[in-house]
């Protein structure tokens, strides 16, 4: 398991993010419309896997935000923002909010959460995702991870963008 935190509250996670150079797991997840996004769909393209708790929050809406604003600018790469929640909110909000350069998507009905090790364990969380970054290369092997220590805590964009520029 691995240990984050909230507000300073330490809690787990299923465990660690998979290893940078090894193969990414595949992931079917649930777009707003309910049909399905896979990995497949990005296969040729570097992924970057923008995993949080809920859309519903400041800090996970401006991790949404940012890398939609940041990704226009950026070639052969998909952004994927991943949450627990329903489908219908992250429909609303990409809708509300005008998100049109990322694949917003649920981990709703899939393994996503234990095959990533993102699922929080422990801790009010149990069920949602914990606050990480993945970036995939066009071969689907992790070149990046990040598992946010404090969870209200925004990722890396910097250290992401300057990856993938």
């Amino acid at each position: 398991m691995a240990t984050v935190t909230l507000k300073g509250n330490p809690f787990e996670t299923l465990g660690d993010l998979p290893s940078v150079g090894e193969k990414a797991p595949a992931f079917d997840l649930v777009k707003s419309d309910l049909s399905s996004t896979t990995s497949s769909d990005f296969a040729g393209k570097k992924i970057v896997l923008n995993i949080f708790p809920s859309i519903d929050t400041p800090t996970c809406a401006m991790s949404v935000r940012q890398f939609n604003e940041q990704a226009a600018s950026l070639n052969n790469v998909s952004v994927v923002c991943v949450s627990a929640d329903l489908p219908f909110a992250i429909g609303r909000f990409c809708g509300a909010e005008g998100i049109e350069n990322v694949t917003a998507a649920s981990s709703f009905r899939s393994t996503f959460g234990v095959d990533y090790k993102v699922n929080f364990a422990t801790g009010p969380l149990v069920g949602l995702l914990s606050r990480s970054i993945v970036v995939i290369d066009e071969d689907g092997v992790v070149i990046y991870t990040e598992q946010v220590s404090e969870t209200a805590n925004e990722p890396n964009y910097t250290a992401v963008i300057d990856l993938l520029s």
